[in-house]
């Protein structure tokens, strides 16, 4: 583990703060900043009893690392600006441009979520499909 999450309620639902490390192997990474984590909305689906959509936008810094977690229900990432380099389970890791998503579907762990990039900011919007109330990241351990 290379970080750690805490959770604070912001605006009627829970919110991950992911706490960054250093990159195991990588020295672009010798100075970390800290993911940021901005709920946009969250609201029932009223056709999927007992289901949630949750929208969240995520702000990576130049060399922000994430440490390796994992997602309630299902998400789909849509890339809003800077490059971002994810691996989910089984899959290898992949830089998505601003423009490109990316699907994770439940229960795999979330290797790799960092800034492609030493230089430029990267965000990208989640949006979460998950159980009314759940947590929507936690630590993998």
């Amino acid at each position: 583990m290379i970080g750690n999450v805490r959770w604070r309620p912001l605006t009627g639902f829970l919110i991950a703060v992911l706490t960054m490390g250093p990159a195991l192997s990588s020295p672009v990474h010798a100075e970390t900043a800290q993911v940021t984590v901005q709920p946009m909305t969250s609201f029932r689906l009223p056709d999927l009893p007992g289901k949630s959509v949750s929208l969240v936008r995520v702000s990576f810094p130049p060399n922000a690392v994430s440490s390796q977690h994992r997602h309630a229900g299902t998400v789909t990432a849509f890339v809003l600006s800077g490059s971002i380099r994810s691996q989910i389970t089984g899959e290898p890791a992949r830089v998505y441009k601003a423009g490109e998503s990316f699907f994770e579907p439940p229960g795999v762990v979330h290797l790799v979520a960092e800034n492609a990039s030493s230089t430029e900011p990267a965000e990208l919007l989640a949006i979460f499909i998950a159980d009314a109330g759940a947590i929507l990241t936690t630590n993998a351990q």
